[in-house]
């Protein structure tokens, strides 16, 4: 690239920042943004992309320029993305130089230290679809001369080398002086899932090393060919690539003998050394050792240079990748994205990434990454495509990772409280088996992570009401993979459920009249009509939007015409009930039906009838039945609490449910 090109970009963090003259700073110049609902009200540009830049890179270093300069033509490519698909939100490109281009584009605003610490290549998604999966053994040199704030650094090398790894990465921690002493007494000879709590066990071990005594690296490197190849052979591991890291302050011999007898001609193994220090007196055996081996090199004196150094290994763990040409779409386990936070609290996401690289020939041939393409996808839209109506009163859909990991489950509980903001910290790693529990054995689970399509039949104790009461009942579970996607899809049904389906036939005239009663409201969770597509419908609500479309009024809405019908006949057999009420109310003595404050009934189309016998607000309960009581409402995981216990009960029974707090 051109070291001397300049280029005037949106800076996300200096857009319409001015000087005390009232001049636009550099890179800072005027940003248009309005608030925009598809974006929770957010300020945000749909016409444009902008730029961050970690804090601790300069802004206007030649090869984030040129970078930022090329990568401008995306800006295209968002925004007819987003015109054919309105319901996309976030979409990105994370360069390998660093630099972080947002469509649409927002401002950025730094913590109280002025810092933006957010680097996109420490990402999961960045390093998912930069690299394969991995086999690592990590070498610390704990010699005497690691001592002080080498031994410090070493330490961070390692915790920022795991910040990389993934679930779908295994690894062990080998430090190494006359002797070797594993990190983790326990896990010598293998090799461990990298999943969050692995990690958090290892850097507690970290803090324990101290440095004594003479480095004798041969033994280590033994011991790490050793475990890679013995863990490769059980069939347990990523069967991918696989390296050695080695953090040290020198090294007195190549040690050619030792890679010879493991790794060449094939060079399977990879090796990454990491020169801890200022001085470079054996700075060449480790460039040879890891130049010969398909590796890398680098030179780490400060602690502010370990997160940079640390990831050049990720770009050359891609290199085959980009030689290969391979377009792999890789999705993330779900997060929590706390930008697009609802009325309902923070948003669940899942990540579809792939890497992007040059077609050059001049390029293809040395396999540079250029970086990594991505979107975010809020799994509540995943849940919008499942006919709820359809699963029944206790049937759900659920999803999970290759890792067994929950993608979507109407047990999954992230929060640790209902509508807060605070996380639980594995909130993205909590296992099928967690919530299934009755799957003592773990078919369920084992097959759905094997990618297998088949049934599985269980007895389950079904909590409801947060765990306050159970219902007994059996299970019937299918599940089967997702193409193009490492998650498995799991549907359970209650026994006998689906085995006969209702069809009502009503004229659409006969079930809009009653649809128009203000009593009548739809599951608004419940998707209907898609009202994502076109940013006029966005504001409408499910029922306002099935009105438009049977009346012929919005003919580019796109609704579930089955669903709709069957709503229809509810909706016309239920009306009579109205009447009912209404006659109730009018012959309602001073002293009868003392107490009785509402009257309500849902049906298994979402549909709800409410009637209040007193002024709303004389209500006991204030709450009840509205969108902030997501026990008592049709939701897209559950029909109501009220209509689940009803529902198991003989027909013709009552079903009286007293308030826990009452005592």
């Amino acid at each position: 690239f051109d070291f001397l090109f300049q280029y005037e970009y949106f800076n996300a963090v200096l857009i319409n920042e001015r000087d005390k003259d009232g001049n636009f700073l550099e890179l800072g110049k005027e940003f248009i943004l309005a608030p925009n609902d598809h974006f929770n009200n957010l300020p945000v540009n749909i016409s444009l992309s902008d730029v961050q830049v970690p804090t601790n890179m300069y802004n206007k270093d030649p090869a984030i320029v040129n970078g930022v300069y090329w990568s401008e033509s995306l800006n295209k490519v968002f925004v007819d993305n987003f015109d054919r698909d309105p319901s996309l939100i976030w979409q990105y490109f994370g360069s390998a130089k660093g630099f972080f281009r947002q469509y649409p584009g927002i401002k950025w605003e730094p913590d109280e230290n002025g810092v933006i610490a957010f680097d996109c290549r420490n990402r999961k998604w960045y390093i998912q679809a930069a690299t394969s999966p991995k086999d690592v053994v990590i070498l610390v040199d704990v010699s005497g001369s690691m001592k002080g704030l080498r031994l410090t650094i070493a330490k961070q090398t390692v915790s920022s080398i795991l910040d990389t790894l993934g679930d779908d990465d295994f690894f062990n921690i080998i430090a190494y002086n006359e002797e070797l002493h594993y990190v983790e007494p326990c896990l010598n000879g293998t090799l461990v899932q990298a999943d969050r709590t692995n990690k958090e066990h290892f850097r507690e071990h970290l803090d324990k090393l101290f440095a004594k005594g003479i480095g004798m690296l041969d033994i280590a490197l033994n011991e790490a060919f050793n475990i890679l190849s013995d863990f490769n052979h059980t069939g347990q591991g990523s069967i991918c690539s696989q390296a050695i890291m080695l953090i040290t302050d020198g090294a007195v011999d190549t040690y050619d003998t030792i890679f010879a007898k493991y790794n060449w001609p094939d060079r399977k193994v990879r090796i990454f050394t990491y020169l801890i220090g200022r001085e470079a007196a054996f700075a060449d055996n480790l460039k040879w050792m890891a130049c010969a081996n398909k590796g890398f090199f680098t030179q780490i004196s400060t602690l502010a240079d370990v997160q940079e150094n640390v990831m050049e290994y990720l770009h050359v763990l891609s290199r085959p990748k980009v030689i290969d040409q391979e377009h792999d779409v890789v999705w993330t386990e779900a997060y929590i994205d706390s930008t697009l936070a609802d009325d309902q609290g923070l948003v669940l996401m899942t990540t579809v990434a792939m890497p992007v690289f040059s077609k050059q020939n001049e390029t293809r041939s040395k396999g540079i990454l250029l970086g990594v393409v991505g979107t975010d996808v809020p799994v509540k839209e995943l849940l919008k495509t499942i006919p709820k109506y359809k699963l029944g009163i206790h049937g759900y859909a659920f999803a999970i990772t290759n890792n067994g990991y929950i993608l979507t489950h109407p047990e999954l509980r992230p929060l640790y409280e209902e509508g807060k903001k605070r996380r639980k910290p594995n909130y993205s790693s909590v296992d099928l088996s967690e919530v299934e529990w009755e799957d003592r054995d773990d078919v369920l689970r084992n097959a759905m992570v094997n990618r297998k399509t088949g049934k599985f039949s269980m007895e389950v104790k079904k909590t409801v009401d947060k765990g306050k009461r159970v219902l007994v009942m059996t299970n019937d579970y299918y599940y089967t993979d997702i193409k193009g996607t490492p998650f498995s899809l799991g549907v359970a049904l209650s026994r006998g459920h689906g085995k006969y389906f209702f069809r009502g036939n009503v004229t659409i005239e006969e079930g809009l009249h009653d649809l128009e009663h203000p009593d009548v409201s739809l599951a608004d969770e419940w998707s209907y009509c898609n009202t994502d597509l076109h940013p006029e419908h966005r504001h409408l609500s499910q029922l306002e939007a099935i009105k438009l479309y049977l009346k012929g009024k919005e003919p580019l809405l796109q609704c579930d015409k089955e669903l709709i019908q069957e709503v229809l006949f509810d909706a016309v057999v239920s009306a009579p009930i109205e009447a009912y009420w209404t006659s109730l109310a009018l012959n309602k003595s001073e002293n009868s039906d003392k107490g009785v404050e509402v009257a309500f009934l849902g049906t298994r189309t979402g549909l709800s009838r409410i009637n209040l016998f007193v002024g709303a607000e004389q209500l006991t309960n204030q709450d009840f039945l509205k969108a902030g009581d997501k026990e008592n409402i049709f939701n897209a995981d559950h029909f109501p609490l009220w209509y689940r216990r009803a529902a198991e009960q003989i027909p013709g029974s009552f079903v009286y449910s007293i308030p826990f707090s009452t005592g």
